[in-house]
């Protein structure tokens, strides 16, 4: 996720980052450029002050309130999702820490207390990898048999609150943990597992592919076709102004896909990495 300045407007403003969508699009730009000037030669030479020309501004002001609306929904469902998944990783920090604090109070050996704060920071680097490209054993702090049990497992995050429930359960039946007690780890544990099946309905559902290839063709058609429309009033310049217009409203498109699957490493796409290592610090300064 990029950190910057909001109120430095001029540095924004002047600037080209890589994610910058002119930075992406510069050759689809100068394509559709070169087009647009071939449709304007050939309105201009074989269509001269067609009457069928003169009417299409209207239209085109029509459908380009149309579109607008369109990407509007689009762009505020894009958000929704990555603010949701901010939400839900804002939640496993809570409830990392509040499951640390409630176990480290308690009269736990050298192991158990190594167990609980491994473990604890061992679900949030595996629900981080889970959401990617899956859950990368070597990062994870485990002893050779946790290993080998969670090796051949496909859900390992929720394998891993398993063997949580497991060593809390042993706690219980001792008496070092009361039953009340074990009530509110017993809620905590459950939010774990809710906050990844949140996270994973935003990663596993996105926009209806209709939808968008809807979308793409609609915006194609437009802008290829709005010189016919705006032909008249500024002759060759059309060609700059459909051009602007194609990159306004594809750049809208392009950051609505950026984020709404917020748990890459898009440089859009929010910091699990950095808070996956902030809770495994606080969780250490806890049991420590």
């Amino acid at each position: 996720m990029i950190k910057y300045n909001p109120k430095n407007w001029f540095k924004l403003v002047v600037g080209i980052h890589k994610s910058d969508t002119l930075a992406i699009l510069w050759k689809e730009l100068l394509y559709f450029f070169v087009f647009t000037m071939g449709i304007c030669y050939v309105a201009a030479t074989y269509f001269p002050g067609s009457m069928m020309l003169e009417n299409l501004l209207t239209i085109y002001s029509i459908i380009g309130f149309v579109i607008s609306l369109l990407l509007v929904f689009r762009t505020n469902t894009a958000y929704d999702r990555w603010w949701e998944g901010r939400k839900k990783w804002g939640e496993m920090v809570n409830d990392a820490r509040n499951l640390a604090a409630k176990l480290s109070v308690l009269d736990l050996k050298e192991s158990e207390r190594d167990f609980f704060n491994r473990m604890i920071s061992n679900y949030v680097f595996a629900m981080r990898d889970h959401l990617r490209e899956g859950v990368v054993m070597e990062e994870l702090l485990l002893n050779e048999q946790e290993k080998a049990t969670l090796v051949e497992k496909g859900h390992v995050p929720s394998q891993l609150v398993k063997m949580i429930y497991a060593e809390v359960n042993i706690l219980v039946k001792e008496g070092r943990l009361s039953q009340e007690a074990y009530i509110t780890v017993e809620h905590t544990l459950n939010n774990f597992l809710n906050n990844i099946g949140a996270c994973e309905r935003i990663k596993n559902t996105p926009i209806p592919y209709s939808y968008s290839i809807f979308i793409k063709k609609f915006i194609f058609l437009y802008t290829a076709s709005l010189p016919l429309a705006l032909l008249e009033f500024f002759e060759y310049y059309t060609a700059i102004i459909a051009t602007l217009v194609f990159y306004i409203l594809v750049s809208m498109e392009i950051l609505a896909e950026e984020i709404e699957d917020p748990f890459g490493k898009d440089e859009n796409d929010l910091p699990t990495s950095e808070l996956s290592l902030k809770i495994q610090q606080n969780v250490q300064e806890l049991f420590y």
